[in-house]
């Protein structure tokens, strides 16, 4: 009788820490397991997405695995900054490129902690694909390394796919002159303007890739790689991830941004996760505003300067 209360006990408690695990988690993570099992799956596409593209081949990728060239496949490449979003005829066309159709299964994964995979995560829900084909692999190549094998193979060209994509919402990315409309000289507090960049180039002290250091002024700062541990390259729990952005109200519409648009699409994804319902991305972000040279720019470690103290 003991040994069965025991037993009985055991169960239970692995049941609780089990569904406990599960609801502290997005339901779109999958593990390096989930994605094993599933690689043969004819309507399965794996996409990856490296910082260094070149990778692909010389290090490797999950077999079967899908090139996705960061700047070239996820940006506007007639536009400046090229990194604003591609339109949807150009997305809905790589996509089928990629052998994607609307019943597919698509998997995304990278080697820069879902910064990059979010990017294409966020493409693909603005442009009306069901999310809920839609997967991150937690960990990326780290997380299927750890009991798998890359391939340096090349992957085989995957039949085109026929998958149809709808236009953009308003309300999914906002351009600059809402951001200076509503934040810069509206002040709107049902506003939240997110800088998802490291601390050191949000207070300007440090200028990467920019011709100037400093944030759009009235914008927070929230840096979006605190979700995701460093080593692993995992996700944080949902409980953890919100104490981040504990100090954003879930009542506001959030509007984030970073340099070339993959940490403010991390950002995204995270409040969306944990609840936030209106969260939009500024098209362009820092390398849109910063090459204007004529919009005002706050330096230092709070939103606003003496300049808009009056």
């Amino acid at each position: 009788m003991k040994k069965l209360f025991a037993l009985l006990l055991c169960v239970a408690l692995n049941l609780f820490i089990h569904t406990s695990f599960a609801a502290d988690r997005p339901d779109f993570l999958v593990d390096a397991d989930w994605l094993g099992e599933r690689l043969k799956d004819p309507k399965l596409v794996v996409l990856e997405v490296r910082y260094h593209p070149h990778r692909h081949s010389t290090v490797g990728h999950i077999p079967g695995a899908v090139q996705l060239q960061r700047f070239a496949d996820l940006g506007a490449n007639d536009e400046m900054p090229i990194m604003r979003f591609p339109s949807r005829a150009a997305f809905q066309a790589a996509l089928r490129r990629w052998g994607i159709n609307d019943d597919s299964t698509v998997v995304v994964y990278d080697d820069s902690s879902t910064a990059l995979a979010s990017r294409v995560m966020f493409l693909l829900d603005l442009y009306g694909f069901d999310m809920k084909r839609v997967k991150l692999l937690d960990g990326g190549t780290i997380g299927w390394t750890g009991f798998n094998e890359l391939s340096k193979a090349p992957t085989a060209k995957r039949p085109p796919g026929k998958v149809t994509l709808k236009a953009a919402p308003a309300t999914g990315m906002v351009g600059w002159t809402d951001v200076y409309r509503r934040v810069v000289a509206g002040r709107d507090a049902q506003i939240t303007l997110l800088d998802a960049r490291p601390a050191d180039m949000y207070d300007g002290s440090r200028i990467q890739h920019s011709v100037q250091g400093g944030h759009i002024p009235g914008a927070i700062n929230i840096v979006s790689l605190q979700g995701v541990d460093g080593q692993s390259q995992q996700w944080k729990s949902l409980s953890e991830i919100a104490a981040i952005y504990k100090d954003v109200p879930r009542t506001n519409t959030v509007i984030t941004y970073c340099h070339d648009g993959f940490r403010s699409t991390l950002a995204w994804l995270q409040l969306k996760a944990i609840g936030y319902r209106d969260v939009r991305v500024y098209n362009g972000g820092w390398s849109d505003w910063d090459r204007t040279l004529t919009l005002p720019v706050v330096k230092g470690a709070k939103p606003f300067d003496a300049d808009f103290d009056l």
